[in-house]
């Protein structure tokens, strides 16, 4: 289940990542360098996919590095699928009644950029957050989830954030240096912020998952028992 989720997030969110918007340009407005801002910059899919890291740390967590690898392989594969499907519809000849060609290119056409964005991404991102998760706990055993859930975030989403924007920038059309700052620092930020105000929820699931999967329980009673 919480594969096919986190499978469906990453769909939706590759979807949805192709719209530019602008929030706030209203009343925010910086000046500061190189920093130049007038709203804040970010993508369609920014209040869906931090949701993305939430269910890595919890897979992490719960059934380890390898299971975590094996789900983001199944995102992958999904998301290959999808971008193969999109750019096959975009190439079939179009009915006479059908109007609407040019818009499904414009939104379907910048799924591949998207695609190869989010595959960098990830490599970069939801490796590295799983790993620093995983290495974290070896050392601090069950104690201590809030700082594996904060470090390992921090660690993933600025790698994951970084090498999606700059692939994914010219895309939505960003062609500043100020406008590409702008996407990166908020996507980082929002993310972040994201996992840190659901860790509530998280530890809830977390702690659930540990005492309803008895494969958790006879992996931790094995590794307790090896430490004695």
């Amino acid at each position: 289940m919480l594969t096919a989720i986190f499978v469906g997030v990453m769909l939706i969110s590759n979807v949805t990542g192709t719209k530019g918007v602008l929030l706030f340009d209203q009343w925010l407005h910086i000046d500061v360098g190189p920093i130049q801002m007038d709203g804040l910059v970010t993508d369609g899919a920014f209040f869906l996919f931090p949701l993305a890291y939430v269910l890595g740390d919890v897979i992490s967590e719960v059934y380890g590095f390898r299971a975590m690898r094996r789900t983001i392989l199944a995102g992958f594969v999904v998301l290959l699928i999808a971008s193969a499907c999109f750019w096959l519809t975009i190439h079939l000849p179009a009915a006479p009644f059908y109007e609407g060609q040019s818009s499904f290119e414009t939104v379907a056409g910048v799924v591949p950029q998207f695609l190869l964005a989010g595959l960098l991404g990830y490599l970069a991102g939801e490796f590295l957050n799983s790993f620093v998760l995983v290495k974290m706990k070896e050392r601090a055993g069950e104690k201590r989830l809030w700082a594996r859930l904060i470090g390992s975030t921090v660690v993933g989403e600025f790698a994951d954030t970084l090498v999606f924007c700059s692939v994914a920038a010219s895309a939505l059309g960003i062609s500043t240096w100020g406008d590409f700052i702008n996407y990166t620092v908020v996507g980082f930020v929002w993310k972040t912020l994201v996992e840190v105000i659901v860790m509530p929820i998280t530890y809830l699931v977390v702690g659930w998952l540990k005492r309803a999967e008895p494969t958790y329980a006879i992996a931790l009673e094995k590794a307790q028992s090896d430490d004695v």
